[in-house]
């Protein structure tokens, strides 16, 4: 197992910058070698800065955006109109500037129970991949203050399933529910990548990265990769607490 790779910017625009530039040259190298290339989003702020940067000129030119196919990690159980959907804000930052086909996105169908929704898109994402292990390309990821990563939140039972899969989460502090990718899932991936920024990150980062094992209250140490590799991009402020 890898160790995770540090890439630590100076301001976290440098830092999202240095994670577009990661994001075009894999895909690059994947379309390559593989023809397609499979993407996991996370949702929140930090990577909304991600998605307008790669819809810009700069980088939309880079890449053939029809041989890219979008998953989400983890979304929200609010109505796809909602403004806290994940797939409307990158809807918005991402897929209509870059006019990114329908057949090409794959979002979680809140409109059921979120158990069903969760059981719905685990057939999706395993029809995507029919007979091949399902292993995303790339699989983008957040950490809060309190070290949850995609919806994986402290002290809930999804941090100890062992399958492959999507499931809902009951969040009962906030009485809402998450659906989300497992961590055996996220860990298949050929590549990894957090995107924090900001002091009040710092700690949490330190946690993760050097704090003993605690699944229950770091939730983002379960991010192992099986195979491949997992980068942090960081700003110095988030990383203000790492011995590096």
């Amino acid at each position: 197992m890898s160790q995770p790779i540090l890439h630590i910017s100076k301001t976290a625009d440098l830092a999202v910058l240095e994670l577009a530039e990661f994001f075009i040259r894999t895909a690059k190298e994947t379309i390559a070698t593989t023809g397609r290339f499979s993407v996991a989003l996370s949702g929140g702020s930090s990577p909304k800065k991600l998605y307008e940067l790669l819809a810009s000129p700069e980088f939309s030119s880079q890449l053939d955006w029809d041989k890219v196919d979008f998953f989400f990690g983890d979304e929200r159980y609010v109505p796809s109109d909602d403004p806290d959907s994940n797939a409307l804000m990158v809807k918005k930052a991402l897929f209509e500037p870059l006019r990114i086909p329908a057949k090409n996105i794959f979002t979680v169908d809140t409109s059921l129970s979120p158990e069903e929704a969760a059981m719905k898109y685990t057939q999706a994402i395993q029809h995507r991949y029919q007979a091949e292990q399902v292993r995303f390309d790339l699989v983008l990821l957040g950490l809060g203050d309190n070290s949850h990563t995609a919806s994986l939140f402290p002290n809930t039972p999804v941090l100890h399933d062992t399958s492959v899969s999507v499931k809902a989460v009951f969040l009962e502090d906030q009485n809402v529910s998450r659906i989300t990718m497992t961590a055996p899932l996220i860990n298949l991936a050929y590549h990894l990548a957090f995107l924090v920024y900001g002091k009040g990150k710092a700690e949490a980062v330190n946690a993760v990265l050097n704090g003993a094992e605690d699944i229950e209250n770091h939730p983002a140490q379960l991010i192992r990769a099986a195979q491949g590799d997992v980068h942090w991009f960081l700003d110095e402020p988030a990383a203000a607490e790492l011995s590096v």
